[in-house]
């Protein structure tokens, strides 16, 4: 299946977006171990959402979470404090993701967790047990989502939990995140000191909550702001708040770099209100970022800094290397079909100096099984025709895109 995208010669549009998956996919672990009746409020309609809510209703056997990293984390821990005996698998994908930080950590907690396949990756067969907690140590550099795992069961353990993370501590935002929600929820957990987090054995209590929308799907509306050939281009969206715990919230500081103005409803920063995103005029003409503490922006500010014509220089970015794709190949390899010559370097930095070569004519950009390539590499529509292969990929974490494109005036032809 492949798109073909042609933008509209104006923007001009209200955007109902999806609802935050990294906050659903909290919101349910910490829902279910709460024993609440109430499922929480807006949850997204995401896949990496949907296979979460799935296990949970009907605890099956075999617990297939597909192609959600997420879900396979955040699983594993609760399966672990949970009675029965479960298998957590996923994609060929997932069998090639390490998990070997969180298992280790969850055994010395006590866990009872054995490898079906190559060790240190799923498929996983978890029997769940009462696990007593206390100290327990792990780099602070592995994917923020092995601490939130640990850190959400940490109230279900007899001497709760102190986790010390050594080393650099990437992704902090999510950590933050994690523990904002926890405490939503009646929990007792706070940094202790600045790399030990201290979770009390304080029981959550179930509450009503409604889930905030998206922003890290906002990023793709700024991307399509920021290249649109209409000066005049305005996109509003919904359900968002100024003082948001999502990490990628950032977006709206990196795009203001990049010629996007956000501007909010009102002054109030705890509640839900709509965004309205405008140009401002202004771009810096070369960027320097560190994306630690949001590497899923990476794809989406890359894409944009080259078609706007800005050479960058970006850090941080290790953990794209094991996401559901190598997104730093990826992106290479996608940018050079439209003539751009990235450089990679350390494992964990790109950039682009301004190199082009030569376009191929007529590239069909690959999504790699991975959601944010097609996302990320749709709004170049707004300067040139894209056609995009596999662009079901975005029911990951943005179903409705495609519908949302149409709905702004875009030309989304699909071909078999």
């Amino acid at each position: 299946m492949q798109y073909k995208i042609t933008a509209p010669a104006k923007l001009k549009t209200n955007v109902s977006l999806p609802a935050s998956k990294s906050v659903s996919n909290r919101a349910l672990i910490i829902y279910a171990l709460s024993g609440g009746r109430q499922l929480p409020m807006n949850l997204s309609d995401c896949d990496d959402t949907n296979v979460i809510i799935e296990a949970m209703r009907y605890m099956p056997e075999v617990i297939d979470i597909k192609a959600a990293g997420t879900a396979m984390r955040f699983m594993t821990a609760y399966l672990s404090v949970m009675r029965g005996t479960h298998v957590i698998t996923g994609t060929e994908r997932m069998k090639h993701r390490p998990i070997g930080v969180l298992v280790n950590a969850l055994r010395n907690l006590g866990a009872n967790i054995e490898y079906l396949g190559e060790e240190g990756f799923p498929p996983l067969r978890i029997t769940g047990c009462s696990l007593t907690g206390g100290a327990l140590e792990i780099p602070g550099n592995v994917s923020s989502q092995y601490i939130s795992a640990l850190l959400m069961i940490g109230p279900m353990l007899a001497n709760g939990l102190e986790l010390r993370l050594t080393g650099d501590i990437i992704s902090r935002p999510y950590i933050d995140l994690t523990l904002w929600m926890m405490r939503e929820f009646g929990a007792d957990a706070e940094w202790s000191s600045s790399d030990v987090i201290s979770v009390k054995a304080k029981r959550y209590q179930g509450r009503d909550y409604l889930i905030e929308n998206d922003w890290s799907s906002a990023s793709y509306w700024y991307e399509m702001v920021a290249l649109s050939k209409d000066r005049n281009a305005t996109v509003h969206l919904s359900g968002l708040m100024d003082g948001s715990k999502q990490g990628d919230s950032v977006v709206k500081y990196i795009f203001s770099l990049l010629g996007v103005k956000t501007v909010f409803e009102s002054k109030e920063a705890s509640r839900l209100q709509q965004v309205t995103l405008k140009k401002s005029g202004r771009c810096l003409p070369r960027l320097e970022y560190d994306f630690v503490n949001s590497p899923d922006l990476a794809q989406t500010i890359v894409v944009t800094c080259c078609m706007q014509n800005v050479p960058f220089h970006f850090r941080g970015l290790s953990t794209l290397r094991i996401k559901e794709t190598d997104r730093i190949e990826a992106l290479k390899a996608e940018m050079r079909k439209l003539g751009f010559v990235l450089k990679d370097a350390n494992d964990s930095e790109l950039s682009w100096d301004g190199t082009r070569c030569e376009p191929q004519p007529e590239a069909a950009i690959d999504t790699y099984d991975d959601h944010r390539m097609a996302l990320a590499f749709a709004p170049i529509s707004m300067q040139q025709s894209v056609i995009i292969n596999n662009p079901q990929v975005v029911t990951k974490s943005y179903p409705s895109f495609w519908k949302d494109l149409q709905n702004a005036g875009f030309d989304v032809k699909g071909e078999e």
